[in-house]
This record gives C-alpha cells, sequence and structure tokens, in this order.
C-alpha cells in the first residue's frame, strides 16, 4: 500500500475548507481507495470508464466518484447510474448524451464545462468565445455546476498563474452574464497552491497522496 497519510492530511491543512480535494485515483488499488475512505474520504477521480466502473462495484457506495478524463459519448451508459460530477465537459454533444442516459436512470448528472486555457494544443476543452457563448441546453436532466481547467504543463509559475487567473475571470463572466456557478475545478498536484491562490473551490490531486502511478498494471 503506498498511501501518504501525513500528506493527504497537510493538503487538507492547507485547503483548510476553501475547496474539495478530490483524490485522484486511476491506476490505484481498491485497497489504497479503501484506506483514504477509512480516514473519511469521500471525493475519487478516475479518467477511465471501466476502471471506474470495476472500482465503483467493489468500494462502498457512498463515495463521490468523479470522472475527470476526456469521456466519450459512447461510454456515458456505464458510469450514468452512480457518477457524481463529470468534469471534462467539451462538446454539447457529449451533453447530450449525458442527458439522454441521466433520463433512463432518472437522475440529473451534475456536470462541469472544460475550458481550454493551456498553451498546449493537446488539451481539450471550449475555448473562450464558445464559453462566455454558451447557450443553457434544454435539458431536464443535466445541471452545469461550473467550470474545470488545466494549465499548462510547466515550471514557469507565472505562466500557470496567468492561466488560472483567465479561467477564474471566465468563471466570474460567466455567473453573471449566464447563470450562477458554484464550481470552479483547477490545481493538480504541482499546481495546486497557486490555483486556491487564484480562487479554485477543487482540486485534482494524486501523486502527492498515492504515490507516483503504475501504468504496468
Amino acid at each position: 500500500m503506498s498511501i501518504h497519510k501525513e500528506k493527504y492530511k497537510k493538503i487538507l491543512s492547507e485547503l483548510n475548507g476553501k475547496a474539495t480535494l478530490v483524490a485522484v485515483s486511476k491506476t490505484k488499488s481498491v485497497e489504497d481507495i479503501q484506506a483514504f475512505y477509512d480516514e473519511g474520504h469521500r471525493d475519487f477521480g478516475e479518467n477511465y470508464v471501466r476502471e471506474m466502473v470495476d472500482k465503483a462495484a467493489m468500494l462502498p457506495k457512498d463515495i463521490h466518484w468523479h470522472f475527470i478524463g476526456h469521456l466519450q459519448s459512447n461510454k456515458v451508459k456505464y458510469i450514468a447510474s452512480f457518477i457524481h460530477l463529470i468534469h471534462g465537459i467539451d462538446s454539447e454533444s457529449l451533453l447530450k448524451e449525458i442527458n439522454k442516459q441521466a433520463k433512463k436512470n432518472s437522475r440529473i448528472i451534475e456536470c462541469l464545462l472544460q475550458v481550454h486555457v493551456a498553451t498546449e494544443e493537446t488539451k481539450f476543452g471550449f475555448d473562450e468565445n464558445e464559453i462566455l457563448n454558451f447557450k443553457a441546453m434544454p435539458f431536464e436532466n443535466v445541471k452545469v455546476k461550473g467550470l474545470m481547467g488545466m494549465a499548462s504543463f510547466s515550471d514557469d509559475m507565472h505562466l500557470v498563474r496567468c492561466e488560472f487567473k483567465k479561467l477564474k475571470s471566465l468563471y466570474d463572466q460567466f455567473s453573471t452574464t449566464h447563470f450562477p456557478l458554484s464550481i470552479l475545478s483547477m490545481g493538480m498536484s504541482n499546481d495546486y497552491k497557486i490555483a486556491i491562490e487564484e480562487g479554485s473551490n477543487m482540486v485534482r490531486i494524486g501523486s502527492l497522496l498515492f504515490g507516483e502511478r503504475n501504468y504496468n498494471q
């Protein structure tokens, strides 16, 4: 078991109730997740549908599962019955499919719109204009709760801070001109402290809690 309980307690102390900590448990074992659950933690993030489904079947039912990866429309049906929050909405067609599957399960599924603020072209998400021109979709079974974004993977913390500032500005504009949002998800293991300073109220942290990921499982 490779969880870091002391770092977990330190991060919770740093967040001091200002942000929800999503423990990124992708590639980590059921035993590791259970260990954090036993410490009282309930929010866990996965980015592979099959892995999430398998883990959800083996772990306590009151866990809040967050899907934090790039979600394909044809995979929504597998998580619609239990997902707590979908972080990476990057198209209206994906929202439409989530609404369809949520309706089948008599649920309202909460989502975050992903915004592309990083310099890397590999990241997904709506651009600034698309977010500011976003129209409230007539979906009864989907609720957009906020925005999510990832800063550039860079040692230039000034660049990272500027990208977080931009996302916070878009969040504020959207809440004023469209409808109120309550979640701003930004910040990971290497930059969560800056994200909190810039207004994040949800961070996604994996390696600091679980150790480095094992991709050879």
